[in-house]
């Protein structure tokens, strides 16, 4: 297995089977510094630096949360308009990037360029972990959820997923890529250009990525409605059909979203009818209306464990790539 020191987290679609097992082996050791809300020493000589050219609630703070948790310090910005990359000198990822290497030991990034992290990656000395760019890949949200499954189901292997939204979205693709790594059949359910509005994007798997997940052996399927494959998932992962561009640093709502079709939203009532009794549900958030409120205290639910696991994850994956773990 490869050393993780020194290492660049920016996709899943790298990711060997045992790595997986490892990023999980030491996230399960350091979970109760998390959970105790205590905070250890053992990234006490180090510095996060967080650079978010998108807004962020849970991967930014999840990463702080988790460098601090350790004993590390953070410095950043969360918003490209604070640098002059977001400014009149729109000054370039290299030129940046060569910059924020000097003022700490690894940096996460989140941008609305598809590939931005990978470029950061080119010019830095230092670790760059992707923390999500534009429609591409999310790979830390994805190795949170995989771990909330085997922490709550006690494996991983063998069993059947469903996912649901928008699969332009970027944890859908680093979704496909992880579970080539597992015995784990998945159906896609996103909607096609009529199904929301006139003039709506297509949301089903991009071709691109269909022709990658079938070359690594994924097991898939597609289907057009929630009630076509609910009954047989065991772990259910959703994500909103109504989205803001991600090719934007910013994208600002202006009147009414829409709502989600029934087709695509998971209902009380549908996962008391038709999902299995076991089944969990995932979901990295914000959402929309695509899972009510009332959903939130059934036994299904699992996106608030699934929010704690995000600061275990980044801890592991923090202590991993600075080689306080091996």
């Amino acid at each position: 297995m490869r050393s993780f020191m020194g290492r660049d987290i920016l996709s899943l679609k790298e990711f060997e089977r045992n790595e997986f097992f490892r990023v999980f082996e030491i996230a399960e050791a350091l979970e109760p510094i998390a959970r105790d809300r205590r905070n250890s020493d053992l990234l006490a000589d180090k510095t996060l630096v967080t650079a978010f050219y998108q807004p962020s609630t849970r991967t930014r703070l999840a990463h702080e949360a988790g460098m601090i948790r350790l004993g590390g310090s953070v410095t950043g910005f969360s918003d490209a308009k604070m640098t002059r990359a977001g400014d009149w000198y729109q000054e370039s990822i290299k030129d940046t990037i060569k910059m924020l290497e000097f003022y700490g030991d690894v940096i996460v990034m989140r941008h609305y360029q598809q590939g931005a992290p990978r470029e950061a990656a080119k010019w830095a000395s230092i670790p760059i972990i992707n923390g999500g760019d534009g429609w591409g890949e999310h790979p830390t949200q994805i190795l949170t959820d995989l771990y909330t499954v085997l922490t709550e189901k006690g494996h991983i292997d063998g069993l059947r997923w469903l996912a649901v939204g928008d699969m332009r979205m970027r944890t859908m693709h680093s979704l496909g890529y992880a579970l080539t790594q597992f015995d784990c059949p998945i159906t896609f359910v996103g909607p096609t250009p009529d199904a929301l509005f006139d003039d709506s994007p297509d949301m089903r798997m991009p071709e691109n990525y269909k022709e990658d997940f079938k070359k690594y052996g994924l097991d898939f399927t597609e289907a057009e409605h929630v009630e076509q494959a609910i009954a047989e998932a065991d772990v259910i992962l959703v994500e909103p059909v109504m989205q803001p561009d991600y090719t934007k640093a910013r994208d600002e709502r202006k009147g009414d979203a829409g709502f989600t079709p029934d087709n695509y939203k998971i209902t009380r009532e549908l996962l008391t009818t038709k999902a299995k009794s076991d089944a969990i549900l995932l979901h990295s958030l914000p959402r929309m209306d695509e899972i009510p409120p009332d959903v939130d205290i059934t036994k299904w639910s699992r996106y608030w464990q699934e929010a704690f696991n995000g600061v275990v994850m980044r801890m592991a994956l923090l202590a991993l790539v600075l080689g306080a773990a091996e």
